[in-house]
């Protein structure tokens, strides 16, 4: 027994799952629950359906090895976060890092929820049908919590919102303008679902006063499927960032690749130069990390040296900046990217 559920007696279901009341005690990974509006969701995104058969190596390189989140700066992150009821990304995706920047005073804010409309087997963010809810409050919080933060740099990011005819682009729009009303020395990155490829929804939050607009191809081409949700795709999310580019070329563009999942050499590139082609400016590299034993497995873990060398390869095509890592995410050290020294990493000593 956990809390005030009995998982040894019958509850309730939804299609065979058992169902979490949102007054019990935390869900299980796989289980549904109810959220506080009222929807079902699927706690860490993918259904308990036994996991994937094992896959070496099990045991994680000592250079995977991150600091377990503590200290005051992390405390008054959490506690500004709790309080202007915000979700953050560094929570939601169980991201390495969160202890480092958090003690560091920055934050990737999650908008529109915690509850994506999509279940991509490598993401541990709830999935669920918020059936149109929205915070109305949240650009206010989100403006107010980067004031109160002082930031002068911060990544916006969101689940998917399918649910939502615009994709949500018209509310994430809201809430960058409301960041840069409140704190117009403040640059705003973008990190934005693909809005099912709808460019006049991708042109909406283009459009809102963002410096940087990202969006994630996750992965090469084979393996688009079935490491992403269905309904996402390797060519649209492509076309968005070219969309992007080609309708404010002002804004910089970039996406991310999650290494591990069995990629070849050769599909690398492949994919490195898919992005330069649709005019991507920076691209960030790093290792793929299980988050449930419900998500793909890791194939393999790619050393340190191999990062220096891939990024290397994607210099050399031509991008302002690529950042490479075993720990390396979409928006770590984001406002460093321009800096050209790899944010400040040095891979060679991690190896060490």
């Amino acid at each position: 027994m956990r809390g005030c559920v009995r998982y040894n007696e019958r509850m309730p279901q939804l299609k065979g799952i058992p169902v979490v009341t949102a007054d019990a005690a935390a869900p299980r990974s796989g289980e549904k629950y109810v959220t506080p509006q009222g929807f079902t969701a699927i706690r860490d995104g993918v259904k308990a359906r036994g996991p994937y058969p094992p896959a070496p190596p099990s045991r994680k390189p000592p250079w995977l090895r991150a600091r377990a989140p503590t200290g005051s700066g992390f405390q008054g992150v959490r506690a500004l976060v709790r309080e202007h009821r915000l979700a953050t990304v560094c929570e939601e995706a169980k991201c390495p890092n969160i202890g480092e920047c958090w003690n560091a005073g920055t934050a990737t804010l999650m908008l529109m929820g915690a509850v994506c409309t999509r279940a991509c087997r490598f993401c541990s963010v709830d999935t669920g049908n918020p059936r149109g809810w929205l915070d109305p409050e949240e650009p206010e919080n989100a403006a107010r919590t980067v004031e109160l933060m002082k930031l002068r740099y911060v990544v916006l990011t969101s689940v998917d919102r399918d649910d939502l005819a615009d994709g949500g682009a018209a509310h994430y729009a809201a809430c960058v303008r409301a960041i840069l009303e409140h704190n117009p020395a403040t640059a705003v990155e973008a990190l934005t679902p693909d809005f099912r490829g709808v460019l006049a929804d991708v042109a909406t939050v283009v459009d809102s006063g963002i410096a940087v607009f990202a969006q994630n191809i996750e992965t090469v081409r084979r393996l688009t499927h079935p490491v992403r949700d269905p309904r996402a795709g390797y060519q649209q999310t492509l076309d968005v960032l070219a969309h992007a580019k080609r309708h404010r070329p002002s804004v910089l563009t970039k996406s991310s690749l999650m290494l591990g999942l069995g990629e070849s050499d050769e599909e690398i590139a492949a994919t490195l130069s898919d992005l330069r082609a649709a005019q991507v400016d920076i691209v960030t590299l790093g290792q793929y990390l299980r988050p449930t034993s419900n998500h793909l497995p890791v194939e393999r873990f790619v050393t340190p040296a191999e990062f220096d060398r891939y990024r290397e390869l994607a210099l050399a095509l031509g991008f302002l900046e690529c950042v490479a890592g075993p720990l390396v995410r979409s928006s770590y050290r984001a406002e460093q990217a321009l800096k050209r020294n790899n944010a400040g990493l040095d891979n060679r000593s991690l190896a060490q």
